[in-house]
């Protein structure tokens, strides 16, 4: 029997801080590599990447991989960022984030009397974004792929029609999910059994979802989007009160974005563009962070710095974030040498845990998730973050069709200054309007060096993706650990408000912990902080190191 994620990270910690000899290192790999939150998946891209496809491919066969094999997050239903590097050509995100639909309305989840209402924006067909995946997905292999749709759809489409094993892990959070997917005619028949829950080593078959990817694979994207598959979701919203339409589905596409570009220590740093808030703030902290000398790795020295950079960012997250399509946001100004030099001359003449509100940039210038990173023998990376938002997202499948839709409707500002399900205050530029996307945390980033790939990587969390990745990016670059030591190394979060130091319950001195409290710092113990999926290049063998985040359940795997 497999053990519980938890267990199996105390018991690596243990290995690598009592037994020094066995202590363990990445997988690697001298062609390609791929690292996902779930070994069948994981297994999907490589068998792409040695059937001659590209790091797009298999990050395509990936993601459709996952919507049959992890349908706590994995999705297409959803929606996400996918950034793409490849060698000789210029970067790209491609934005698949999901729409508000045509007919939503800035107070459409409050009460007559300007109250948030509980749920309305979580739990149900109201809370459905318009899905990008699919478009996503799509977009990336007619852009980049070598093999084509139908190709690199086939381990999705043989998953789900030959079905796979029940982990232990899937069938205990399909049990701790009941309340949820019970609610739902087709989340109940088809997740729970209507009521015989799935065991360990069952084989979980899903024909309706079988049937809608084939006809992804053989008409493409608009069999999801003008075929029978929009009239099935159409038909849910009708059921469900729901209020996405045909013409909602109709409109919807996947946007190619330019990347942000951040500069740290002599890396070029690859990351989204709004409507994610993740490359912004990742990058206003790693400008904050640059010249400091940081100290140990979570000593209180270091922890204090990070920790500020983290509250100003999230207080500008907070502030200033929302979808450019639509609002005026100061990118150019919060990612600014400039402004960190401000940030950072404040940190170091205030006092620890000092107030902290938003600052001021300069003008607009011109839980839960999952990860996936992929490297090909050419040097090409692509780095995927998508989402259902909540873990099985509303609670709704699509029944005849077999997969569940989003609760993304929740990662909009439902009322301004009132915290979403993560806990994330927002501000009136990501109030809800039809055809708006949500603001994300999503950050799926590349690292480049002396232009070439170096590093991959991004992970769930809702509000701690951004943190995650970046003491995982400073764990390579400033600590020099292999990446497995990166991923592995115990994390702590700060988002501003709560203003709160969250750090996962091992790993951190007693002394440190005490530092920061009498320092005036407010701490918050948790199990665990996001689950990181990460590769590392080797500049000089060009060797691939994988590392999947003991956290979850994930596999590293190359050739």
């Amino acid at each position: 029997m497999r053990l519980p994620s938890f267990h199996k990270l105390f018991l690596l910690i243990a290995l690598l801080l009592s037994v020094p000899a066995l202590a363990l290192t990445p997988v690697a790999a001298r062609h390609g590599m791929v690292v996902s939150s779930d070994p069948l998946a994981t297994q999907a891209g490589v068998e792409i990447l040695k059937a001659g496809g590209n790091a797009v491919d298999a990050a395509v066969a990936v993601g459709f991989a996952l919507a049959v094999t992890y349908p706590f997050a994995g999705n297409i239903g959803g929606g996400g960022f996918m950034m793409v590097r490849m060698t000789g050509e210029q970067p790209a995100m491609i934005d698949y984030r999901e729409e508000a639909p045509g007919h939503a309305t800035r107070d459409m989840y409050l009460d007559k009397h300007g109250h948030v209402i509980p749920n309305a924006s979580i739990v149900g067909a109201l809370s459905v974004g318009v899905p990008g995946t699919v478009a996503g997905l799509a977009t990336a292999e007619q852009k980049y792929g070598q093999l084509g749709l139908a190709r690199v759809m086939e381990p999705a489409i043989r998953l789900a029609t030959d079905g796979f094993p029940v982990s232990y892990s899937l069938s205990q959070s399909l049990k701790s999910h009941q309340a949820l997917l019970s609610k739902f005619t087709g989340s109940r028949r088809i997740y729970l059994r209507n009521g015989d829950l799935y065991q360990p080593g069952e084989i979980f078959k899903q024909p309706d979802l079988s049937r809608t990817l084939k006809q992804i694979a053989l008409h493409g994207p608009n069999a999801f989007y003008l075929g029978p598959v929009a009239n099935y979701i159409v038909a849910t919203m009708k059921e469900y009160n729901g209020i996405i339409t045909a013409e909602d589905l109709a409109r919807y596409r996947a946007i190619v974005r330019q990347p942000l570009v951040g500069h740290f220590r002599g890396y070029d740093i690859l990351a989204p563009p709004p409507p994610s808030s993740g490359g912004v703030a990742l990058i206003e902290m790693l400008n904050i962070l640059d010249p400091l000398e940081l100290g140990p790795p979570d000593s209180y020295e270091s922890m204090h710095l990070i920790v500020e950079a983290m509250r100003r960012a999230y207080a500008d997250r907070a502030a200033y974030m929302g979808d450019t399509d639509f609002v005026s946001v100061p990118v150019a100004g919060l990612t600014s040498v400039k402004y960190a030099d401000e940030l950072r001359k404040e940190i170091l003449k205030s006092k620890p845990d000092a107030p902290v509100k938003a600052g001021n940039p300069a003008p607009f210038e011109g839980p839960n998730t999952t990860h996936f990173s992929v490297v090909d023998a050419q040097g090409n990376a692509v780095s995927n973050t998508y989402t259902l938002n909540n873990g099985y997202g509303s609670g709704v499948t699509v029944d005849a069709a077999g997969f569940l839709l989003n609760d993304e409707m929740d990662d909009f500002t439902s009322k301004p200054g009132t915290p979403n399900m993560f806990g994330l205050i927002q501000s009136e530029a990501n109030a809800i309007g039809p055809h708006k996307r949500p603001l994300s945390s999503m950050t799926p980033v590349i690292v480049l060096q002396n232009n070439k790939v170096r590093l991959v990587l991004g992970s769930p969390g809702g509000g701690t993706i951004i943190n995650t990745v970046l003491q995982v990016l400073l764990n390579v670059v400033v600590y020099h650990m292999d990446v497995l030591q990166a991923v592995i190394a115990p994390r702590f979060h700060d988002q501003w408000m709560p203003d709160q130091i969250t750090y996962e319950k091992w790993g951190f001195s007693a002394d440190t912990l005490d530092k920061l409290k009498k320092a005036g710092y407010k701490l918050n113990e948790t199990d665990s902080l996001g689950e990181c999926e990460a590769i590392e290049v080797d500049p000089a063998t060009g060797w691939r190191f994988g590392a999947a985040d003991p956290r979850g359940a994930g596999k590293a795997e190359g050739y």
